[in-house]
């Protein structure tokens, strides 16, 4: 499968009278308001129950974070006024900045930060980390708070500036895999839980209490100036009905439009399409490591052996995209883990007859391969189409399942057996960062019980990793990296399907998109 048809009548004419509108003159109301459109449904809005993108970039607007990430990764202080580390470097002390509350007026207290971190330590792997090397984490004062450690753990600053949000204490005593039922927190914008449906819309509204930093905004970090009264997110799972829209006026900002209509909408009257995305996005296929027939790692290696990442990137950026690249390995292209270990598996040529060699050598009787599929998420569905595709020229017995976004994320934390509702394959992606170290790395590393959705387990991956953190330098953490993308090439926990730069679309009256790792609604006025 080398292309998508996605494109309608329906949309084209949609296009065509988009263009033909008039403008109209702004109100001061509409300068303050925003209408975006996501890549997909939120349908989970707690960021620690869940790992999805769009549950992130949610959590972002509504709560805030004791560091975020420059346009370097380098993590600075965000809610912190300072970080201190003794001379044995097994105590870090972290003081909580001035005029913190939460939307509900309460002040955030170093208590709550205590609760936050010690939930999310239970989920995240760096965090289970921390914890596993941690002797106590306590409150000091109300603006400051402890964390003893057994050895020291240089990368604390890392390990909080990565998805890792403070929430009221109440809240944060929520059981680690169970989902919130409120959503308070201390950032930018609040979020209007009554005006939320899923499926449809959420709703942000400025957090008029908010004091933002000082610094200059970049990436995550720095000011965040809210000049928005309110920020709507709307939900469509058709693209060409997301583009009618912004041409139309109807929409002001589309975070992932299709591949296909980018050349309509850059012609388009009013519409500003451009890359604003720092280091792009690597997809993969992931496997169900518990149950048949992908707890056999010939299987996944005969799905590897047919893999054609310049297949996978056409059905989401469409042919010869200059947006894409091929023969991408484990860690993001361009950064220092990055190597071509074991990539003869992945860019050598596709040979169906040895696959299908290592198919029969795994033992396979036919078993019922589940592969999920959103329509509603275009880009995860046209890989998931490319890999239902490669399982069926390998002989398997393909059950593919087409359900929604909200649904694949709620089936694939199922530990049951396809009979039982679980499943065998399910795509995804993440963005450059995630993919370029194994501090932040959650889908290649395994942790039993608490290891990321597919519970790839491997005592051999989870030594490189372990030797990689307590390396001394730079040329060792590299050695360690093309020994941990070689085991991968052989052991499969997923496979890579190249990067692409999904560009975003505009209203060109919409400025201050910040590039960065994520969508971000500080800093944007409208004219």
């Amino acid at each position: 499968m080398k292309r998508r048809s996605l494109l309608t009548g329906a949309a084209a004419v949609g296009v065509a009278a988009a263009t033909g509108l008039p403008r109209p003159a702004l109100s001061q109301a509409a300068r303050r308001e925003l209408k975006f459109v996501p890549q997909a449904n939120l349908a989970n809005p707690d960021p620690v129950w869940t790992t999805t993108i769009v549950a992130a970039n949610h959590a972002h607007m509504v709560w805030d974070q004791l560091w975020n990430f420059d346009e370097g990764l380098i993590p600075q202080p965000q809610m912190l006024a300072g970080a201190t580390t003794s001379a044995d470097r097994l105590t870090w002390t972290l003081t909580l900045r001035d005029g913190q509350t939460f939307h509900d007026g309460e002040k955030v207290l170093s208590r709550d930060c205590v609760a936050s971190l010690t939930r999310w330590m239970k989920r995240d792997g760096m965090g289970q980390r921390i914890n596993g090397q941690m002797n106590e984490m306590k409150v000091v004062d109300d603006k400051t708070f402890q964390i003893s450690l057994k050895k020291p753990f240089a990368l604390i600053p890392m390990a909080f500036a990565n998805n890792c949000h403070m929430m009221p204490e109440r809240m944060a005593k929520t059981d680690a895999f169970q989902q919130i039922t409120e959503y308070v927190g201390s950032g930018p914008f609040r979020f209007l839980r009554d005006e939320w449906v899923s499926g449809s819309k959420a709703v942000y509204v400025k957090n008029e209490k908010y004091v933002p930093r000082s610094e200059k905004p970049s990436n995550m970090a720095g000011a965040k100036v809210v000049n928005l009264d309110r920020v709507e997110w709307h939900i469509t799972g058709d693209p060409s009905s997301a583009a009618a829209a912004i041409q139309k006026g109807e929409v002001d900002w589309i975070e992932q439009p299709l591949a296909d209509l980018l050349p309509v909408l850059a012609a388009a009257p009013g519409v500003v399409v451009e890359t604003t995305d720092l280091f792009g996005n690597i997809g993969l296929i992931r496997f169900n490591h518990l149950h048949p027939p992908f707890n056999n790692m010939k299987l996944r290696q005969a799905v590897l052996a047919m893999v054609d990442q310049k297949d996978f990137l056409a059905a989401i950026m469409g042919a010869d995209s200059k947006l894409t690249q091929a023969g991408v390995g484990v860690f993001t292209p361009g950064t220092p883990l990055a190597s071509d270990a074991g990539m003869e598996k992945l860019n050598g040529k596709r040979d169906l007859a040895a696959a299908r060699k290592l198919v029969a050598e795994s033992g396979y009787n036919g078993e019922r391969v589940v592969i999920m599929a959103p329509t509603d998420f275009a880009v995860i569905n046209a890989m998931a189409q490319v890999t239902a595709q490669i399982c069926r020229d390998l002989g398997l017995n393909v059950d593919y399942v087409a359900t929604d976004w909200g649904a694949l994320v709620q089936r694939r934390a199922s530990r049951e057996p396809v009979e039982k509702g679980g499943w065998s394959i399910f795509c995804t992606y993440g963005d450059g960062f995630t993919f370029s170290n194994p501090a932040v790395y959650t889908a290649l590393w395994g942790m039993g019980e608490k290891a990321w959705f597919g519970w790839y387990k491997s005592d051999r991956m989870e030594a490189l990793r372990d030797a990689w953190y307590e390396a001394p330098d730079l040329a060792t953490q590299q050695k360690l990296g093309r020994e941990m993308q070689a085991l991968a090439m052989e052991e499969v926990p997923f496979v890579p399907l190249g990067l692409w730069r999904q560009p975003i679309a505009r209203r060109s009256n919409v400025h201050g998109i910040l590039k960065a790792t994520r969508p971000l609604f500080w800093n944007i006025t409208k004219t």
